[in-house]
């Protein structure tokens, strides 16, 4: 009796045939119907109903900080800098927020024009008093309020004038995408 000889196997074979015999196990998932699993996806609101909000910075223990507050409208630049200026709320401090913008209430004022907007600063407070993070602060919260033009806010120039003195050039910085300004060249 002629048999042919016997076939060696290799490993890799062995293996394949063992994954084949997992995947026809399947992964231990039993078949079910529908099970039910709470409410449907929410955040995304259909088209025109979404809830207004306005973003305003603060600094925080890792740098600035953006937070957005409900609004029921748009709100202008004069807007969003006169909330900055009453502070961060009690929510907000507890997450360790804080201001870096001296008390002004009532005195910055905010006039925005197309794709810019023009800050003015009031006599009582000087420059030197407003830190790198109070610009931050005070830039980004104006280039992220609802700027004529409907340009990014990293493209909204932010004319800072010192002083609330029309007659001087004002400095002018962007708000960069982490919060953090930039000047731009006049």
């Amino acid at each position: 009796m002629n048999q042919p000889p016997p076939t060696r196997r290799g490993p890799g074979v062995a293996a394949a045939a063992l994954t084949a015999l997992l995947a026809l196990g399947g992964c231990g998932i039993s078949t079910t119907g529908a099970v039910h699993a709470g409410a449907p996806a929410s955040g995304i609101q259909p088209p025109g109903t979404e809830a207004r909000s306005v973003r305003l910075y603060f600094a925080g223990p890792y740098g600035i900080r953006a937070v957005s507050r409900p609004s029921d409208r748009p709100l202008g630049p004069q807007q969003a800098l006169d909330l900055l200026l009453e502070g961060p709320t009690r929510a907000e401090r507890e997450r360790g927020l804080i201001s870096q913008v001296p008390p002004m209430a009532g005195q910055l004022t905010a006039a925005a024009t197309q794709g810019g907007v023009d800050v003015f600063v009031p006599l009582e407070v000087s420059t030197g008093d407003l830190d790198v993070t109070a610009v931050a602060q005070i830039a980004c919260t104006a280039a992220h309020a609802n700027v004529p033009g409907g340009r990014p806010a990293t493209e909204v120039d932010i004319r800072i004038h010192e002083n609330n003195l029309r007659s001087r050039a004002p400095w002018t910085v962007r708000c960069g995408p982490n919060g953090n300004v930039t000047p731009v060249p006049n």
